[in-house]
């Protein structure tokens, strides 16, 4: 399984000096492998494989290249064929892409060290030194320690549009090394559960939790107010420049902490639970469509989704994704579809007369499509003659960001 950690770098200003100067040339490896892809005969391009063997050319043409690691060089030239890649796929699904174009400082801000070219030194405390070849030491703050199993096969160090720099570690971890997930014919409705994102609340379990959103609106407001005062400034002056700073600084704590808060629920969710079954949401389709973009885009639910995959490999619990449409329509007890506005937040089935929330109905047929996904059963249950609502437990947002778990149960803490 391959995965990355992240951590806060400190280069010196030396060091910080250089590392902008790396980049800037990995930037021009990449224009000019757009533009040799573009004009020099495809027998001697057309892959990555075939570009590395270029470079040697290319230093010999322009020596700022050898300033740079070899293994780094290499990787810039497949980023560019990854791009490459990505426009074709999206292509093929559809989607109308342009080309690609030639990356301006500012769009590039980022290099990677793959294979060799680097090593983790003085991991034993809260801080650990990176060697980066031709660059020399940089401190990080070492706030997790990556796993014994884990083999490090690339580097990537960026800096940030607020001025921090940042180096990601690609890891690598044997299936074997994984936790088992267990046998699928021992599920069932105790141990497994079915995750609706929901519009009043963030989740809504099959087996009645609801989580509250994160509450963003004083990030909102100082960042609403930090854009005003940018708005003042004079482009390209010291002042905007370092008032962008500050923007960006305001947009990066929102991003960290949704981000945190999705960490805990996910873990909490697969050290629970079995079986996790979650909506596939097509969600950047519904960031195109009308209404409440800001909301959509704040929780995050690709990313969610993604975590709670990543989360499931890590803690041997299984993460299903099915099928989303008419979850929310479809009567869990029977089966029967019942069409309703996004106002009506109550379930009630003109068949059979089973009434419960709309989004607890929405994680009950989460939870029975994905048993059938696995090919399990669902166990019979009796017909409903009484109209009762299901009951629910609501855990706050608050509650998670600070104890790090919405689980009633304090002794299982989350921690990421």
């Amino acid at each position: 399984m391959e995965y990355s950690h992240r951590y806060h770098a400190y280069p010196t200003q030396e060091l910080a000096e250089r590392l902008e100067h790396h980049i800037d040339v990995h930037r021009q490896a990449y224009n000019y492998t757009l533009y040799e892809y573009e004009n020099v005969d495809t027998d001697d391009i057309g892959s990555a494989y075939k570009h590395h063997a270029r470079l040697p050319d290319w230093k010999d043409e322009f020596p700022v290249f050898s300033d740079v690691n070899s293994k780094a060089l290499q990787r810039t030239v497949t980023r560019f064929y990854q791009n490459l890649t990505g426009l074709s796929e999206q292509k093929q699904n559809g989607h109308s892409v342009g080309k690609l174009t030639w990356k301006p400082p500012r769009d590039f801000q980022s290099m990677t060290y793959s294979q060799s070219g680097f090593e983790l030194k003085n991991t034993s405390g809260r801080t650990a030194t990176l060697w980066l070849s031709k660059i020399g030491d940089i401190k990080l703050r070492y706030h997790r320690a990556i796993p014994d199993e884990a083999a490090i096969k690339e580097v990537t160090v960026k800096k940030e549009t607020t001025g921090e720099w940042f180096v990601s570690f690609g890891l690598e971890t044997d299936e074997a090394n994984l936790s088992e997930k267990p046998d699928v014919a021992s599920l069932d409705k105790t141990n497994s559960v079915g995750i609706d994102l929901g519009i009043l609340n963030y989740i809504h379990t099959s087996d009645g939790t609801t989580v509250d959103w994160l509450e963003l609106e004083e990030e909102y407001d100082r960042l609403r107010r930090e854009q005003q005062k940018l708005s003042r400034k004079e482009h390209g002056s010291n002042n905007y420049e370092s008032q962008r700073e500050a923007v960006a600084k305001v947009k990066r704590h929102i991003r960290q902490k949704v981000l945190d808060y999705q960490h805990k629920l996910t873990t909490w969710l697969v050290r629970e639970y079995d079986a996790v079954f979650i909506e596939d949401l097509n969600v950047a389709e519904m960031l195109q469509g009308e209404g409440n973009a800001r909301n959509k885009q704040t929780a995050a639910w690709r990313q969610f989704i993604t975590l709670l995959e990543y989360k499931g490999a890590l803690y041997g619990t299984h993460v299903v994704q099915v099928e989303a449409a008419g979850t929310t329509k479809e009567c869990a007890s029977c089966g029967i579809e019942t069409a309703k506005p996004l106002w009506v937040r109550e379930h009630t089935c003109p068949s059979c007369g089973f009434e419960c929330d709309r989004d607890a109905n929405a994680a009950m047929n989460i939870l029975q499509r994905g048993f059938a996904e696995l090919g399990l059963r669902w166990p019979e249950s009796t017909p409903v003659e009484t109209a009762l609502p299901t009951d629910t437990t609501r855990v706050s947002a608050k509650r998670v960001v600070e104890t790090g778990s919405p689980t009633l149960n304090e002794a299982t803490p989350v921690a990421e």
